[in-house]
């Protein structure tokens, strides 16, 4: 019981360290700092704090690092942070922090559609558990077109309590809604990089077992890569300089938002498995609603309401599918087992008791084909 709490506990850490990379990171963006900047910070620190782990932790057991396997975790970096973080800030600075977590809850959806046509996932839609991972992308996929194309009327509105800081940046959050359709957009490409990176980085753990190296190399190419990216799109020095806020927040991001949420993810996985840890994914939306309404003033529209229920219903959908899916697995395989061990006691118990007793092999064959007829 304890433990399961301890497990419980540390998962919404990690939603609300999630949400406040959300909020911080908007709240910089909309102060000034280019989204192309926040991007080239996140990966750097990120890799100065992975660093010691992947070094103490794996110094003795990690294995020998293969070209194809350098390859593949250099595409991990072009996907899962280099094209996945530019596009990521720069929806959250074209959208508010309640769409972006909403769209989040997309990628579940996105690596099955990808995972299915190269063979990773069975669509399997005579069953019920593969109908309701079916119906559960599509209605994922719904809610966030309505998200994007959907605005309405404000359904909850400005809270009268005002943060100081907030009141003296450039923007209102609500003023990215002008460019609704752009932001949830560039959010839902970001899912989907993200869930192609989803299916490599699986490739990459079954033939490198060395998850904080491989995580360190990934940082660490994706570091160079954003910095090029960066200064090609940004030239000007004084756009990278870090006042006190910016520098909180790409530290918080590369140190919290990365590393410690990723040592504290892979620890609940460890546990409770991958199915668990994605169901506290909705959490986000509710908290990063709450942070955001109340520190950065957003509006409530009717389109990103009911949107980012249906994303979430959908979510809960696949995964229940998903759920059934594996129980299934793991009933006929254990039965297989089963079937097996009984095949073998039998022809144990039908074979002479002599050891040296001689068997003609036809024999054998038929006291097997019998025992099979019998199961």
């Amino acid at each position: 019981m304890g433990n399961e709490l301890m497990v419980f506990v540390v998962m919404v850490i990690v939603q609300v360290a999630f949400a406040g990379m959300i909020i911080i990171s908007k709240l910089v963006m909309d102060g000034g700092m280019n989204a192309f900047v926040q991007s080239a910070y996140r990966p750097i620190f990120a890799t100065i704090s992975i660093a010691p782990f992947a070094f103490f932790l794996e110094r003795k057991t990690r294995p020998k690092l293969t070209r194809s396997v350098l390859f593949q975790i250099f595409l991990c970096s072009i996907f899962g942070i280099t094209a996945n973080q530019n596009i990521y800030f720069i929806g959250i600075k074209n959208s508010t922090p309640t769409i972006v977590s909403a769209i989040d809850n997309l990628i579940p959806a996105f690596t099955f559609i990808i995972a299915v046509p190269l063979g990773v996932e069975k669509m399997g839609l005579r069953s019920i558990a593969g109908q309701a991972k079916f119906w559960g992308t599509i209605v994922c996929v719904g809610g966030a077109m309505l998200l994007s194309l959907y605005h309405g009327k404000v359904v909850i509105g400005q809270l009268g309590f005002h943060w100081k800081y907030a009141e003296s940046t450039n923007e209102d959050v609500n003023s990215a809604h002008s460019n609704f359709f752009l932001g949830p957009f560039l959010l839902i490409m970001s899912s989907l990089t993200y869930a192609i990176w989803l299916i490599i980085q699986a490739k990459v753990n079954e033939k490198y077992a060395a998850p904080y190296t491989s995580t360190l190399l990934m940082c660490l190419m994706a570091s160079v890569e954003c910095v090029i990216i960066g200064f090609c799109v940004v030239p000007k020095l004084s756009e990278w300089t870090l006042n006190p806020i910016r520098a909180i927040s790409v530290v918080y991001n590369g140190v919290v938002a990365t590393s410690l949420t990723y040592f504290l993810s892979s620890w609940c996985i460890e546990r409770k498995g991958p199915l668990y840890v994605s169901m506290f994914n909705p959490l986000l939306l509710v908290i990063s609603a709450f942070l955001s309404w109340i520190l950065l003033r957003e509006k409530l529209y009717l389109g990103v309401v009911v949107g980012s229920i249906l994303v979430v219903a959908g979510l809960y959908g696949f995964l229940w599918g998903q759920k059934m899916e594996t129980s299934a697995e793991d009933i006929e395989v254990n039965k297989e087992k089963k079937q097996s061990t009984n095949l073998q006691a039998d022809l144990e118990l039908q074979l002479p008791q002599n050891p040296k007793a001689n068997v003609h092999p036809l024999q054998l064959k038929q006291i097997s084909q019998n025992i099979k007829t019998e199961l």
